[in-house]
C-alpha cells in the first residue's frame, strides 16, 4: 500500500466540478445517425446556442439497436456508431467549438438478445459458478424445484415440447464448445455435461483405433477431467469455484485442440449431433438432446410462461433486458470504468442516470458515483494517465482515493450540495404530483419531465373540465375516475406481467410471518392479497428505504402509511391486523426481543426489494396503460402528469420556478424526449382544444357520423371502439399538415397514424394487446384510418378537418412558441431535443427518432428578414428556429443571470398570461407568454417597483430600441401584440405582412435606468 493520500474534501470535490451545462442539445445515435453524422452538424449546434451535446447510450448495445438502452458490453463505445476511435473524434472536434459532452448511461440493466452479452451468455454456461452471476439479479432457489441453480428463459414460440420435435433446437459444436441454437438465440451447454456427448463419441471410435492411440487417450482425459468437474460442485472450500470454472475453460481448449487435428473425433462429434437433432415426425429421437437440456444450467420455456415463473429481475417486464447488481463493487467497477476513463480524461462533462429507480439503493449508487468520479480525477491530477488508473499498478492508490473519496462526499455534504458536486449528474426520476425529489441525492436534479408537463398543462382552459368531462364520457362511454383507473392497472399488472416477482415478494413476506407467533396463521394467499392492495395504492414510484442509518424517512413513511391506509379502506372485509402487520415490515419495525437482528435484515430485504418493483407495477400501470386508456386531453398524459388534473394555472407554474430555482437551480429542464409519448408541438395544439370545447364536441360527432361508413363489426362490436377514434381525432388535430392535408405527403402521415393507432391500441390493452394482438381489430384500425385519408370517399371529411384545424392551429402555435420561450428562460437547464428548434410533429417511438433534416433547418435561419416575417408565414417553423436561437444567444451572453439570477413572478390579472422576470445586480429579463387569445390581446404589464425604472430592449427581435415603463410602471405591449388576436400565417410564401401578426411573447433585456 502506498503512503496515504489525504482528501481536502471541500477543496478537492470544488476543483473537480466543472461548470454545468449552459443549454444541451439531444441526439440520438444508432447505426443510421453515427459519431461522424453528428461531427458534421456541430458547427449548427454551436451556432443554434448549445453549450453541450447529449448523447443517447454510446456503449456497446444489442446489434442494430435503434436506441442503445440495451448495453451488452460496459467496456466498449459501439462500432455500429463510430466505435472508440469515432467517439475521439467527435471528442475533437466539439472541444475545437468549445462544445461540452453529457452522456446517458444506464446501470439497471443490459440487454441479453440473441447471445451478445458475454457476461449473460457465461452465467447461462456455467450457472451459480459463473464469476458473473452475482453481477445479474437471478434468484437461484426458486419456489419452483425444477428452477433450482437455472435461469428460466422465456424465449420459444411455443411449448417446449412442440419447439424441441419441430427441431428447432439444434445441438451444435464449434471450437472446443457444444451450443444449443433457437434460431438466432445460442445457448451454451454447460461443460459438465459435455460427456454426454463425449463419452458416446468415444464408444463409436473405439472399434477404429489402437488403445493406446493419443488422441483416444486425450479424449479419455478430457471426458475424465469435465467429470471431475462435479466433483468440485459439491465442494463450498474457498477457492473451488473459481478452479473449476478455470479447468472447465482448460478442458475447453484441449478439446477443441483435439478436434482440430482429429478428422476422426471431428466427424464423430457430427455424426452424433446429427442422430441428436432429431427427425421431425420421430418423438423418440429427441429424447437424448431433452435429456441434454435437462442438465443446463437454463431451462428454455414458452415466453407466455414469463409473467409467472421467470427468476430474473427485468427492466420492466421485458425479458431480453436483465437488471443488474450495482450494489455489487465488483461489477460497479466493471460497469463504470470506460465511463470513468472518459471522464477524467474530459471527454465527458456529465452523465444522465436511467432509470434509477430500478436500482437496491439510487441513493448510495449517486454517492459512489460521485466518489469513484472523485478519485478517479484525483489519480489522474497526481500525474497517472487517465485509460491506465484502473491497471493493475495503480489498483493500491485507486482502492485508497476510493474510500477517502467516499468519506470525503458525505462530509462535504451540508456544503457541497449549494453549489453542485463533482460530478455533473441527472436522474430520470419521475415525480408524481406533489412528490420532492429526495434532498440528500448528491445530483443537479432530473431530466425535467415534471417541466414538461407544466408546461404543456400551463395552456390548458382549467375552466372547461367539467365541459371535456361531458364530453369525453358521452363519446367513449368511459367515465370511470383516473385514480381509479390506475390502481386497477396496477392490480392488472401485478396479476399478469409480474406475477413471479410477486410470489417471491409474498414468499419472503410469509417466512417474517412465520417466525412470529402472532402472524404466523397469516396464510399466503391472504398476504399476497394484502400486498398487493398496498403496492396498487402507493402514490409513487417507489420510496428509499436502505438497511443504514436511522431507517424509514419521514416522506418514506408517509407514503407507506398512505398506502396502507387506502388499501385498509378499500378492502373493510380483509383482517386489519394483516395490513398493520405489513405496515410493520415495511417501516421496518421490530422488538427488542432475542433475533432481533436478523428479523430486521429480513424485513429490510423485502422493503428494499418491493421498492424494485413497485417501481415498474407504477410504471406499467400508469404510463404504459392507463395514459392510453384515459384520453379525455392525451396532451395531458405525459411521464410526470396527472392527467386528472386538468391543467394548471401560473402561480403553480412559478411555485414550481421557484421550488427549481431554490434547490436544484442545475436540474434539466425539457419538452420533448425520445420517451415522450407526443412531440411538444403536437402536445400544444391538443392543449388549445380546451379552449374551443364547443367546437370540439360538434367536430368529433360530425367526424364520427361520416366516418360510421368506415367501421367493421367484429363480435358483434363497431372497430374501432370509440376511445381508439376520440384518440385519433385528437392525434389529428395535434399533426396535421401545416401546408393542409391535401398538399401534404398522404402516404407517408398514413402509414406514420396507423403505426401509431396499432402501438397505442396494443398499449391501452383494451382489445388488442402486446401478448395477444387482435390481428382482425387492428387491420379494422389501419383501414379506418386509411379510409379516411381516401380523398374519393372521405373528402368532405378532410375538408371539414382542414378547416376545423385552420381554426385552433393559431392558437396551438401560440401555445407552442410560448412553451419554448417558458422552458429557455425557466431557472433549469434548458434542452432541446433533436429537430424540436423548429415545429415537430412526432408521435411515439419509433416515430420520434425520424432522421431530422439538419441541412433543412439550417437553411430557415436566414430565410426571413424579421422575427414578424416568420410569424407571418409560420408553417415552416422559422419562427420557432429563431426565437430559439435568438434566446440561447441571451443565455451564452448572460449566463450569471439564468444560472444565479433570482425569479420574480409578475402578477397579472386572470390566467390568461405568464410573466417573470429573471434578475441578477447588473441585468434583468422580463419574460411574457400569452396562454390564450385573450393572453395575446393585452395591452401591457405593471411591472413590480424595482423593475419600473429600468430601460429594455426587444432580444427576441433583436433590438436596441430603448423601452420603458410608464411613472405606474405600466410597461406597454402593444409594440409586440395587437390588440386583434390575428392569427398567423400558416402558408409559405403567403403569410401576412412584417408586423401584423401578433407574437405571443415578448422577451425584453433591461438594465437599471441612468
Amino acid at each position: 500500500m502506498t503512503n496515504t493520500v489525504p482528501i481536502d474534501a471541500e477543496k478537492t470535490l470544488s476543483s473537480c466540478a466543472p461548470a454545468p451545462p449552459r443549454a444541451t442539445y439531444r441526439l440520438q445515435f444508432n447505426h443510421t445517425f453515427t459519431f461522424d453524422d453528428a461531427i458534421a452538424i456541430l458547427p449548427w449546434l454551436v451556432k443554434l446556442g448549445a453549450s453541450h451535446l447529449y448523447a443517447s447510450p454510446i456503449f456497446r448495445a444489442t446489434p442494430g439497436s435503434m436506441h442503445g438502452y440495451d448495453v451488452v458490453d460496459f467496456s466498449e463505445i459501439s462500432p455500429e456508431i463510430g466505435g472508440r476511435e469515432g467517439f475521439d473524434r467527435l471528442v475533437a472536434a466539439s472541444r475545437e467549438l468549445d462544445l461540452g459532452i453529457i452522456l446517458d448511461f444506464v446501470p439497471n440493466h443490459m440487454g441479453i438478445e440473441n447471445g451478445a452479452n458475454a457476461w449473460w451468455q457465461d452465467v447461462l454456461e456455467h450457472g451459480p459458478a459463473s464469476p458473473y452471476a452475482d453481477y445479474f439479479d437471478i434468484d437461484w432457489t426458486p419456489s419452483t424445484q425444477e428452477l433450482q441453480n437455472k435461469v428460466l428463459l422465456p424465449v420459444l414460440g411455443d411449448q417446449y415440447g412442440v419447439v424441441l420435435e419441430n427441431g428447432e433446437l439444434r445441438l451444435d459444436y464449434d471450437d472446443g464448445a457444444f451450443t444449443v441454437h433457437y434460431w438466432d438465440t445460442p445457448l451454451p451447454v454447460t461443460p459438465t455435461t459435455y460427456p454426454m456427448v463425449l463419452q458416446l463419441v468415444l464408444d463409436r471410435i473405439h472399434p477404429a483405433v489402437d488403445t493406446d492411440d493419443l488422441d483416444r487417450l486425450e479424449l479419455e482425459s478430457v471426458i475424465t477431467a469435465l467429470d471431475r468437474l462435479n466433483d468440485l460442485d459439491a465442494s463450498d472450500e474457498p477457492g473451488v469455484a473459481d478452479a473449476r470454472y478455470r479447468e472447465q475453460l482448460v478442458t475447453r481448449r484441449r478439446l477443441s485442440s483435439l478436434a482440430e487435428r482429429s478428422t476422426l473425433i471431428q466427424q464423430t462429434i457430427d455424426e452424433v449431433l446429427a442422430e441428436w437433432n432429431g427427425s421431425q415426425g420421430d418423438p423418440r429421437s429427441f429424447d437424448q438432446l431433452d435429456a441434454l437440456l435437462a442438465k443446463q444450467c437454463w431451462r428454455v420455456a414458452f415466453w407466455r410462461v414469463a409473467a409467472e415463473e421467470i427468476n430474473y429481475r427485468r427492466f420492466f417486464a421485458i425479458n431480453t433486458l436483465a437488471a443488474i447488481r450495482q450494489e455489487e463493487p465488483e461489477l460497479f467497477h466493471a460497469t463504470h470504468r470506460l465511463l470513468m476513463e472518459l471522464l477524467a480524461a474530459g471527454a465527458v462533462d456529465g452523465v444522465r442516470i436511467d432509470h434509477p429507480d430500478g436500482l437496491w439503493d439510487p441513493e448510495g449508487y449517486f454517492y459512489d458515483l460521485q466518489a469513484e468520479y472523485v478519485a478517479v480525477t484525483t489519480l489522474v491530477a497526481m500525474g497517472v494517465d487517465p485509460n491506465r488508473v484502473y491497471h493493475d499498478e495503480n489498483q493500491d492508490r485507486l482502492v485508497e482515493v476510493r474510500v477517502q473519496s467516499r468519506a470525503g462526499i458525505a462530509d462535504a455534504n451540508d456544503r457541497v450540495h449549494d453549489h453542485g458536486w463533482p460530478l455533473y449528474v441527472l436522474a430520470e426520476k419521475i415525480l408524481e404530483h406533489g412528490e420532492a425529489l429526495p434532498p440528500n441525492w448528491p445530483i443537479a436534479g432530473t431530466v425535467g419531465y415534471d417541466f414538461a408537463h407544466a408546461t404543456t398543462a400551463l395552456f390548458v382552459d382549467t375552466s372547461a373540465r367539467q365541459m371535456f368531462d361531458r364530453i369525453y364520457s358521452r363519446f367513449t362511454g368511459d367515465s370511470i375516475r383516473f385514480p381509479e383507473l390506475v390502481y386497477q392497472m396496477k392490480q392488472h399488472m401485478m396479476s399478469e406481467a409480474f406475477l413471479s416477482e410477486m410470489t417471491v415478494l409474498t414468499t419472503a413476506l410469509n417466512r417474517i410471518a412465520e417466525n412470529n407467533r402472532r402472524s404466523r396463521d397469516f396464510t399466503v394467499n391472504s398476504l399476497r392479497d394484502a400486498l398487493r392492495e398496498i403496492m396498487a395504492s402507493f402514490p409513487v414510484y417507489r420510496t428509499y428505504t436502505t438497511c443504514e442509518g436511522e431507517g424509514v424517512e419521514d416522506r418514506d413513511r408517509q407514503y407507506i402509511e398512505g398506502a396502507v391506509a387506502q388499501a385498509r379502506r378499500r378492502n373493510p372485509g380483509i383482517d386489519p391486523s394483516l395490513f398493520a402487520f405489513i405496515e410493520n415490515v415495511l417501516l421496518l419495525h421490530v422488538s427488542d426481543a432475542p433475533g432481533a437482528s436478523a428479523r430486521f435484515d429480513r424485513r429490510c430485504y423485502l422493503a428494499m426489494k418491493l421498492q424494485q418493483l413497485s417501481g415498474p407495477v407504477m410504471a406499467k400501470g400508469l404510463e404504459d396503460t392507463a395514459f392510453y386508456r384515459y384520453n379525455r386531453l392525451v396532451s395531458l398524459n405525459e411521464v410526470g402528469g396527472d392527467p386528472s388534473k386538468f391543467g394548471i394555472n401560473p402561480e403553480e407554474f412559478h411555485r414550481q420556478n421557484r421550488h427549481r430555482l431554490r434547490h436544484w437551480p442545475d436540474a434539466m429542464i425539457c419538452s420533448s424526449t425520445h420517451d415522450t409519448k407526443r412531440g411538444e408541438d403536437v402536445r400544444a395544439r391538443i392543449s388549445v382544444l380546451s379552449q374551443r370545447p364547443t367546437e370540439w364536441r360538434a367536430a368529433i360527432n360530425r367526424w364520427s357520423r361520416l366516418n360510421r361508413k368506415l367501421k367493421r363489426k367484429i363480435d358483434g362490436s363497431l372497430a374501432p371502439h370509440k376511445a381508439d377514434e376520440y384518440v385519433i381525432y385528437q392525434t389529428l388535430v395535434g399533426t396535421w399538415p401545416l401546408e393542409g392535408v391535401r398538399q401534404a405527403d398522404r402516404a407517408a402521415y398514413v402509414t406514420r397514424l396507423q403505426e401509431y393507432t396499432v402501438k397505442i391500441a396494443r398499449e391501452a390493452g383494451r382489445i388488442s394487446n402486446w401478448v395477444n394482438p387482435d390481428e382482425a381489430y387492428e387491420e379494422a384500425l389501419n383501414a379506418f384510418i386509411a379510409g379516411m385519408f381516401n380523398l374519393r370517399r372521405s373528402g368532405k371529411l378532410l375538408d371539414d378537418i382542414d378547416a376545423f384545424v385552420a381554426q385552433v392551429l393559431p392558437a396551438g402555435l401560440q401555445a407552442a412558441l410560448g412553451s419554448q420561450v417558458l422552458k429557455l428562460t425557466s431557472p433549469g437547464v434548458p434542452d432541446v431535443y433533436q429537430g424540436t428548434e423548429v415545429w415537430d410533429d412526432s408521435l411515439v417511438d419509433p416515430d420520434n427518432r425520424r432522421p431530422v433534416g439538419f441541412d433543412v433547418i439550417e437553411e430557415l435561419v436566414d430565410r426571413h428578414p424579421s422575427l414578424d416575417a416568420a410569424w407571418g408565414n409560420a408553417s415552416d417553423g422559422a419562427v420557432k428556429l429563431m426565437v430559439t436561437q435568438r434566446l440561447l444567444v441571451v443565455r451564452a451572453k448572460y449566463p450569471k443571470l439564468f444560472s444565479d439570477g433570482e425569479y420574480v413572478a409578475v402578477p397579472v390579472e386572470g390566467d390568461d398570461t405568464v410573466a417573470f422576470v429573471r434578475a441578477d445586480a447588473e441585468e434583468a429579463l422580463f419574460v411574457f407568454v400569452a396562454l390564450n387569445p385573450v393572453g395575446a390581446a393585452r395591452d401591457g404589464v405593471v411591472l413590480p417597483e424595482r423593475f419600473r425604472e429600468y430601460q429594455w430592449a426587444d432580444v427576441l427581435r433583436d433590438s436596441d430600441d430603448p423601452i420603458t415603463a410608464d411613472a405606474e410602471g405600466y410597461l406597454s405591449l402593444r409594440p409586440r401584440h395587437r390588440a386583434d388576436p390575428v392569427a398567423p400565417g400558416l402558408v409559405p410564401g403567403e403569410g401576412l405582412e412584417e408586423g401584423s401578426a401578433p407574437l405571443p411573447v415578448s422577451v425584453l433585456l433591461g438594465r437599471p435606468g441612468t
